[in-house]
């Protein structure tokens, strides 16, 4: 890929008969969801202020409608809120240990050194989350880093794309409404081929620096489908789907433990939602890419966690019982054929 890292997903290869390489829930698509993906308004422009949208998601997080910026994905507010920050007067961004590639990418783009989380970095700073943490779906003990007495020229953006995925019960964030958060329904409606997403601002964001993160947007930043799922995510019915999914979920992620254990892969602790990382065998290292390519053959991708600083892993998305046999019956004849 043109960016530096390496994604999961779609490839040149085409779709994956047995994707393990994103963490979308693999119950999705959402049916309530893709109905009204179906019924949307396409021959229309979206209202370019998002009013209703805004005032739907505002309802749905009990919070001021001031507060709901509307992205048109993940990917997008990163960089919208990386040159905000750059305009503001950051001077550097701060990155947890393992993170999305998106994060560091933003800041290159804007020539913003990247410092570890960890760091005691001087001046105003752009600052990233993800809870769960990816790849390793960790709870990330943030009142360490983040506490309501951090300097207020600081951004801090809490990624919750794998918050509603979160299989075990998480802790309470007392800071949220200091933060911003950014949202992305698309994974947890199994559908990551809609792109649309929001934030909410912290409550100290003022009005002027509202407009000038919307006035950086492209307009209808969302067409109208993405405003169609992101209306379908709040929904009862919807919400209620999720609910049944994560039960379906934990069931498929226990037997998908168990075929790693049975594969003789380590799995990395602490993993709290629908995606984990498993460390493959030292003898295994060196070969890697060329075992991931022998699977990817046959229909089954896994994510190269190398991107992320886990070299000889691999992060796996929590897949059905067939899928998880389909990769059984290959890493088997892959083995077989090299000890031939």
């Amino acid at each position: 890929m043109s960016k530096g890292w390496v994604h999961g997903g779609t490839d040149a290869l085409g779709v994956p008969a047995h994707d393990f390489s994103t963490n979308r829930n693999a119950c999705g698509p959402c049916p309530q969801a893709v109905a009204a993906l179906q019924a949307a308004h396409c021959a229309q422009y979206p209202d370019p202020s998002y009013t209703e949208l805004r005032q739907q998601l505002a309802r749905f997080h009990g919070v001021d409608m001031q507060r709901i910026v509307v992205a048109g994905s993940a990917s997008e507010f990163i960089h919208r809120i990386t040159m905000h920050a750059v305009r503001q007067g950051a001077q550097y961004v701060s990155l947890p240990p393992h993170h999305y590639g998106d994060y560091p990418q933003a800041a290159q783009v804007w020539g913003l050194p990247v410092v570890d989380r960890a760091s005691h970095a001087a001046g105003p700073g752009l600052h990233w989350a993800c809870a769960p943490s990816s790849p390793l779906g960790l709870n990330e003990n943030l009142d360490m880093h983040w506490t309501d007495t951090a300097p207020a020229a600081a951004w801090r953006v809490l990624d919750c794309a794998y918050a509603p995925l979160r299989l075990v019960a998480g802790p309470r964030l007392p800071f949220l409404d200091s933060v911003w958060q950014m949202w992305t329904p698309n994974k947890a409606l199994g559908m990551t081929g809609v792109r649309a997403a929001y934030a909410i601002a912290p409550v100290h964001a003022d009005a002027h620096e509202l407009a000038a993160l919307r006035q950086l947007a492209a307009s209808w930043v969302v067409g109208a489908h993405g405003v169609a799922m992101l209306q379908a995510w709040i929904t009862p019915a919807v919400q209620q789907w999720l609910q049944a999914s994560l039960e379906q979920l934990r069931h498929w992620k226990a037997q998908q433990l168990q075929l790693c254990a049975d594969l003789d892969w380590t799995v990395l602790p602490g993993h709290q939602a629908n995606y984990f990382v498993a460390r493959w065998s030292a003898r295994l290292h060196a070969r890697m890419p060329e075992h991931l390519a022998a699977l990817r053959g046959q229909g089954i991708k896994l994510r190269d966690a190398t991107s992320f600083g886990l070299s000889g892993c691999v992060r796996m998305g929590v897949l059905p019982p067939a899928s998880q046999q389909a990769l059984a019956l290959a890493w088997t004849q892959l083995q077989e054929r090299e000890m031939a």
